[in-house]
Formats: C-alpha cells, sequence, structure tokens
C-alpha cells in the first residue's frame, strides 16, 4: 500500500510517500480501507520534534490518528457483520496516513446514514472535544461567550454549539477571512487577535473556550466576569495559557479541567456524529490535499492560512 513515513522530525519535508506492508488484521482488530485521513495540529508539532503534549512517535513511523472508510476484513473475536460497514476511528496513534489501516474494532464509530464520510472523519476528534468542552463550561442562554481560535475545527463546532445553547457567542481568530467563516455558523460577534488592544473591544464575558493558549488566553482571562469560566483545549500558540489558580480564585473565575472516561469521551463522539447526521451541526473542512501532499498540509497548517479541518484524501488503486 502507498503510506506517508516520518523518518526523522524536522519540517513537513521530512513527510515522505511510499510504499508500507499492507496491513492484516489481528486478534480483536478491523481492517479499514482509509477514504479520508485527519491532520491536527499536534501532529504538526510532534513532526517537529516540538510537541509540549506527550505523544511520541519513534522513526521510522506512518503518522495519523484519525481515518474513516469502509471495513474491508476483520481479525479473529470480531463480528463478521462489521465488513462493509462506513466507519471512523483512532488508529491509536498513528498509521493513519496509509491506504489501509489496521485498528482496534472495539474503538470504531459506524457512521450515521446521511452523514457523509469525510464530515464524519472531521467531527472524530474535533466533535469529541468541543462537545466535551461545551459541557463542562455549561454556558447558559444569555451569557456571553468568546470562542477563540473560531475558525479552527473545534472553534467552528463550539461557536455552533454555545449558539445553540442560547449563548452570545463571540468569534475570536487570526485576520478577517477567518473572523467571516465564524459569522456564517452564527457568530454574533468578531475579534482579531492579531490587532493590538483587541480584548479591550470585546467587553466582559462569562465562558472562555481557549484554544490558542499563550498571550491571547491570557489577555481573554482577564474579560471573564466573576463566575466566569475558562476551559482550555489547545495551543495554536505553541503554550498553553499558564493562569494561575490563585489568579482565578481572585478574580471570582474557575478554570475548568474537563475529564471523562472512555465510555463518556464515546458518548461525545456519538453524539457530534448525531448532531451532524439531523444536521444541527456541520463541520468546516477547510483544505483537501491527497495522501502524498501530506507535507503541503502540513506546511499550510503551520503557515496559519488553514480554516475548520484539514483532511487527506485517500484513493487505493482497485
Amino acid at each position: 500500500m502507498r503510506a506517508v513515513w516520518l523518518r526523522e522530525f524536522g519540517g513537513p519535508e521530512v513527510l515522505e510517500a511510499g510504499d508500507a506492508p499492507d496491513p492484516v488484521p489481528g486478534e480483536g482488530q478491523a481492517l479499514v480501507a482509509v477514504e479520508f485521513a485527519n491532520i491536527t495540529f499536534v501532529e504538526t508539532q510532534v513532526r517537529s520534534g516540538t510537541s509540549p503534549i506527550p505523544m511520541r512517535w519513534e522513526p521510522p513511523v506512518v503518522p495519523g490518528n484519525g481515518v474513516g472508510g469502509v471495513v474491508t476484513a476483520v481479525g479473529p473475536g470480531v463480528d463478521e457483520a462489521l465488513v462493509g460497514r462506513r466507519v471512523v476511528t483512532s488508529t491509536g496513534g498513528t498509521g493513519g496516513y496509509a491506504e489501509l489501516a489496521a485498528v482496534d474494532a472495539a474503538g470504531v464509530f459506524e457512521v450515521p446514514d446521511g452523514l457523509p464520510l469525510d464530515d464524519a472523519v472531521a467531527l472524530l476528534a474535533d466533535g469529541r472535544t468541543a462537545t466535551m468542552m461545551l459541557r463542562a463550561a455549561q454556558p447558559r442562554p444569555g451569557e456571553r461567550v468568546l470562542v477563540e481560535a473560531a475558525a479552527g475545527g473545534v472553534g467552528t463546532l463550539l461557536v455552533q454549539l454555545a449558539k445553540a445553547a442560547g449563548a452570545t457567542v463571540v468569534a475570536a481568530a487570526g485576520g478577517p477571512g477567518k473572523t467571516e467563516v465564524a459569522v456564517r455558523l452564527g457568530a454574533d460577534e468578531t475579534a482579531d487577535y492579531r490587532e493590538p488592544g483587541w480584548a479591550g473591544k470585546v467587553g466582559p464575558v462569562d465562558v472562555v473556550f481557549d484554544g490558542v493558549g499563550g498571550d491571547v488566553a491570557r489577555e481573554a482571562f482577564t474579560l471573564l466576569r466573576r463566575g466566569g469560566r475558562m476551559v482550555s483545549f489547545g495551543l495554536a500558540s505553541g503554550e498553553w495559557a499558564d493562569v494561575k489558580e490563585e489568579d482565578a480564585a481572585e478574580r471570582g473565575v474557575t478554570l475548568v479541567r474537563p475529564a471523562a472516561t472512555p465510555e463518556e469521551l464515546r458518548e461525545f463522539t456519538e453524539s457530534a456524529l448525531a448532531e451532524a447526521a439531523a444536521g444541527r451541526l456541520r463541520p468546516v473542512i477547510g483544505q483537501r490535499f491527497p495522501l502524498d501532499g501530506a507535507a503541503a498540509a502540513h506546511a499550510a497548517i503551520e503557515a496559519r492560512t488553514t480554516v475548520g479541518k484539514t483532511l487527506l484524501e485517500v484513493t487505493r488503486p482497485s
């Protein structure tokens, strides 16, 4: 099969397409003919060797932690009825940038009827994260909610979920093109955090969904009213917000740190898929690259030119 290899850490150019052995499903596994592979910002950090998140790849390795496709075979102990089903699933951290992936059959999600497979892949990680963040912060009708990185994969979903919860949504993003994406998704107000003094133009808020970290997150923290909540889900800046608990307590603000069981995480993903199938949640797929274009996809993400989710489109010769 064709796959994308990481043979050393470095810039996007270290990702090289080549041949790899076809995986064979073992005990409890399913073999997925991959049609779409998810790319995350964290994967670009891991590839560069600078990730602050403890996710390790040992070169040579095929990266990729999220795929969607059709199950073509199953290993011992797996129901044969799974063969032929459209599924999305994590790979366990590696092996996703490839035409075939052997995955834990217990971890697959069947794609609801009527939901395109690419949308389902876009929701696999980001839908789970956005749903978990929303339930942790519990924005109430009428509250003002600030969503950072509002044009990103998680941010675009949080804009929609917070709006559906009855909140007034302030979408913060880097540049007018990105804030316009959030407006189309229902954001009530926007802020460009590349502009000096952006936070002073936003005004007080009740909830901050922090997908950027760093200085942007620290500025957003100052906007929270007493009783406000701040929940962090990303570090697009390359660092966490690092807001101290004592500073939050002094201002009467709660730093929400979501925790979930494996069963709850599965429910969050299923909820996002069901909401999308019902037409109430729409992932934004801003960029698509062929499998051989994985390096270009990583470069685009790092250049901050992307919006929504970035996918690899994978085709396998018949």
